[in-house]
């Protein structure tokens, strides 16, 4: 019986000091790749940096002070629309166009990127 509980000890202790020692031999850390490597660096995105640069500054067209042909070129904007608009000056916000009823909503969504409403100093 002594024999058998002997080889049994050794075998458990056999096989934890396999197990322990498994992982630190079979995955052994590497230093960062060199410059001197022979793989070429990766090619840089155009596309990505020409999406960081600004978008040009647009001229906001000031629905306080703008003629009426000014106002007859924004988009969806026609001679009704624009008498209208100057007819309701001043406005405190270029949102007012809706809350007025003097636009319709997607009127408005389609200038609102265009205009601002100034405000007299």
């Amino acid at each position: 019986m002594r024999h058998f509980t002997l080889a049994s000890l050794a075998a458990t202790a056999l096989t934890l000091g396999l197990l322990t020692a498994t992982p630190v031999m079979a995955q052994a850390t590497q230093p960062a790749a060199k410059s001197d490597s022979k793989m070429a660096p990766a090619p840089k995105a155009p596309a990505a940096e020409s999406k960081m640069a600004p978008a040009p500054k647009v001229e906001l067209l000031d629905i306080n002070s703008a003629t009426a042909e000014q106002l007859d070129a924004l988009p969806g904007v026609g001679k009704a629309y624009s008498a209208a608009i100057i007819k309701g000056r001043p406005y405190k916000g270029k949102d007012e166009l809706v809350q007025k009823k003097i636009l319709p909503e997607k009127t408005y969504d389609g200038i609102k990127d265009k205009i601002i409403a100034k405000q007299k100093s």
